[in-house]
């Protein structure tokens, strides 16, 4: 007869890595927000919000990865090394990620708003998608400068 006895071990660690880990934000959808919120604003007003939810967005971006990232190092770490230690995750991608979904959605009824005023679409503040990736390919290339001198020395 086998024994099971390293079977609840498993179980737990599997739901730990569903339950407990923070969602990287890059998963996260928008949440539907009715354009009909801003129909009173003028394109100016429009603008300014559009402003305001896109840096509110990229900063909830950021502190968002950052949790996702520590959980995944506390769970490789405690997959490898402690197991017990994934009981003790923080995770969950709590109210942050609520909020986060909700400007997404906040944003996107801006546009279509922006878009109904016929507003300069040229004239409105970049998405926080456009900002982020922004930020992304300028910390890749960054890394890349730094691999570059250190290979250098």
């Amino acid at each position: 007869m086998k024994s099971y006895v390293g079977l609840p071990i498993v179980i737990l660690s599997v739901i730990g890595l569903f339950v407990g880990c923070a969602s990287s934000p890059d998963k996260f959808s928008a949440t539907y927000v009715s354009p009909l919120k801003y129909k009173t604003y003028d394109c100016e007003q429009i603008t300014m919000e559009m402003e305001h939810i896109s840096n509110r967005t990229v900063a909830l971006h950021q502190s968002l990865k950052q949790k996702a990232e520590n959980d995944a190092v506390q769970m490789t770490i405690g997959m490898v090394l402690f197991w017990p230690a994934l009981f003790f995750l923080e995770g969950g991608d709590g109210p942050e990620a609520i909020e986060y979904s909700n400007l997404k959605g906040e944003y996107e009824a801006l546009h279509d708003c922006a878009i109904k005023h016929k507003c300069d679409i040229a004239a409105l503040p970049k998405s926080p998608d456009e900002i982020i990736k922004e930020k992304a390919e300028e910390e890749k290339e960054l890394r890349r400068q730094a691999e570059d001198r250190i290979d250098e020395v």
